[in-house]
């Protein structure tokens, strides 16, 4: 009977125990919301100023684009041989040397942009936390994505970010790949995070037509930037010979000849087609690789895990699913992993080269 009631005891402590919540949230000050940590609580009313003034009312369009592209471009000048601090906000403190790297070309917009909200809203936290936020926040605006995991607590940069460490449209895989192991990223990271380009666009690689997607469905986090890629490039969409671009397959929609290339190298073609039919992995990965990059230079340790004011992106619409551009056939996939066959897959109605041109915001 002692024993009986030792074991019962200890099963009600068990049971209470698991029945409290592994990571108790606290109530914030506004009475709405609540955090897992009170110094988070002052992020949703910029989370909400974010949403309204920056990316007009939640939408995945030109400012969501570089505001992402502006997350990679900060965190990813760190080198443990080259110096750089990383996702440090140098971008925006020292945009005077920064924005003049080739590299980083059509970037100063989104940098002024980003660098006038911060004074007119009287931003407190960093500027490296001020750029991976914004980039989280964006994201989640565009259907399909995943939720990017946000930390705060970076302090501000010290110097500049040395010229040479963000790869470049033409460059060649075995550099790119050299410059993110250097950085310490696998090359299934850097295929996980080309995923970005799902909901991204062109402004300078052909100044004749910026704004031009990489993909049909530019306000979509789905697999076809990973399926167009794939296929045969037959066309420019604007001027031909422009450094780091080649044939895309249809009007409407530009190519960059490292996605090209990346797609279609032994060492991540595989990756690259893993995603094409596989949303879940897509996710998961891009969310990994990006907490991963927002984290260069940083100690995870002096900083707080805030990912839960990011909002919930919405999931990807029904009729959304992976597909070949209209009049397209599996001929016209330039299938380039050994080890398995590409996903079947069937054309969307219309002309092969319907995709409208995405206008310059």
């Amino acid at each position: 009977m002692a024993y009986k009631g030792i074991a019962a005891a200890v099963l009600a402590l068990v049971t209470i125990a698991h029945a409290k919540p592994l990571n108790p949230r606290v109530a914030c000050p506004d009475g709405v919301n609540s955090a897992s940590n009170k110094v988070c609580c002052q992020l949703f009313p910029l989370v909400e100023l974010l949403q309204s003034d920056l990316f007009d009312g939640g939408e995945c369009g030109e400012e969501v684009h570089e505001s992402l592209r502006l997350t990679f471009h900060d965190a990813i000048g760190f080198s443990p041989t080259k110096g750089g601090g990383g996702a440090d906000g140098s971008i925006i403190v020292f945009s005077d040397v920064e924005t003049t790297f080739d590299a980083n070309g059509g970037i100063e917009d989104i940098v002024d942009v980003q660098s006038q909200f911060i004074a007119d809203n009287n931003v407190t936290i960093s500027p490296g936390d001020f750029i991976q936020l914004a980039g989280a926040v964006g994201v989640s605006n565009c259907p399909g994505a995943p939720k990017i995991p946000f930390f705060m607590g970076r302090p501000a940069p010290k110097a500049a970010s040395p010229d040479g460490l963000i790869p470049e449209p033409f460059d060649s895989v075995d550099k790119i790949l050299a410059r993110f192991s250097d950085a310490g990223f696998s090359a299934a990271e850097v295929v996980a995070l080309l995923a970005s380009h799902s909901v991204a666009a062109a402004d300078t690689v052909d100044s004749t037509i910026p704004g031009t997607p990489f993909d049909s469905t530019p306000d979509l986090f789905d697999s076809q930037f990973f399926i167009e890629v794939q296929l045969k490039g037959t066309l420019f969409p604007g001027t031909s010979d422009n450094e780091g671009e080649v044939k895309s397959p249809a009007l409407g929609e530009i190519r960059l000849q490292s996605d090209a290339d990346l797609a279609r190298d032994s060492r991540t073609a595989c990756e690259w087609q893993s995603f094409v039919d596989n949303q879940a992995k897509l996710k998961s990965a891009f969310a990994d690789a990006m907490k991963k990059m927002s984290l260069l230079g940083q100690n995870v340790d002096d900083l707080v895990d805030c990912s839960d004011v990011i909002p919930t992106p919405q999931d990807l619409p029904a009729s959304a699913g992976p597909h070949l551009l209209p009049s397209l056939t599996m001929d016209d996939i330039e299938a380039a992993c050994d080890d398995t066959p590409f996903p079947h897959l069937t054309a969307l109605p219309g002309p092969a080269t319907s995709i409208p041109p995405v206008p310059a915001s």
